[in-house]
């Protein structure tokens, strides 16, 4: 039963901020293994190495700079589009369908709704169009609003925070990714995990369609 402790931590939350894949819709649709694919083979093609030797390149960059995009720009001065273009030419229709179930829970929820994702801003349009909740979102934040940074580097936040116009205390973030939510919360930034990582700092819910029953009494 929600208390009314609960509800008051939740009370001066006027935006919404939502991570995109993995967050948006769940894990196991399938297209985060044909995400991963194209990494991998942008990989292999640019590096000229084998298979194995791109995975251990791939958790490396993620692991050390927060995505593989980032570590390939530093490490080996990668252009941005060429890379997004590639690794999001993805079967999304595929993978992703309507869903009138999220479509009524972020029309339920009153708050102003921003994406604030890693990947381009074309991307996050194509997701949500097929999701068919783009009417919700007032604003995008992608990966070339916050360059040179990403999530989870603080500076990307700040920029993120300075785009929108939003004080972090009055906003609440969902992502499935712990290190994002570390980093939201050092900043005032309340927090849900999605999916299938389970913050200790954050409530979890294991599908973002799961959110509207934080605010519910």
């Amino acid at each position: 039963m929600k208390t009314r402790a609960d509800q008051n931590h939740y009370e001066k939350v006027r935006c919404l901020l939502f991570d995109l894949d993995n967050t948006l819709y769940p894990y196991n649709t399938g297209l985060t293994d044909h995400l991963r694919t194209r990494i991998m083979q942008f990989l292999v093609e640019m590096m000229d190495i084998s298979l194995e030797e791109a995975s251990a390149l791939r958790q490396r960059l993620f692991t050390q700079y927060g995505t593989t995009l980032r570590g390939l720009q530093i490490e080996h001065k990668v252009e941005m589009k060429r890379y997004l273009d590639f690794i999001h030419d993805l079967p999304l229709a595929e993978c992703l369908s309507p869903d009138p179930e999220l479509d009524h829970m972020l029309r339920s929820l009153p708050h102003r709704k921003v994406i604030f994702t890693n990947a381009d801003r074309d991307h996050a349009q194509r997701v949500t169009e097929i999701l068919g909740i783009q009417r919700h979102f007032d604003q995008i934040v992608d990966i070339y609003d916050i360059f040179p940074y990403c999530k989870p580097e603080i500076e990307a936040f700040h920029k993120a925070l300075a785009l929108i116009d939003e004080d972090p205390k009055a906003c609440l973030m969902a992502d499935d990714m712990v290190e994002n939510l570390v980093a939201a919360q050092s900043l005032g930034i309340k927090t849900v995990s999605v999916g299938k990582h389970q913050h200790d700092g954050s409530p979890h819910i294991p599908d973002i369609k799961a959110l509207g029953r934080l605010f519910s009494s």
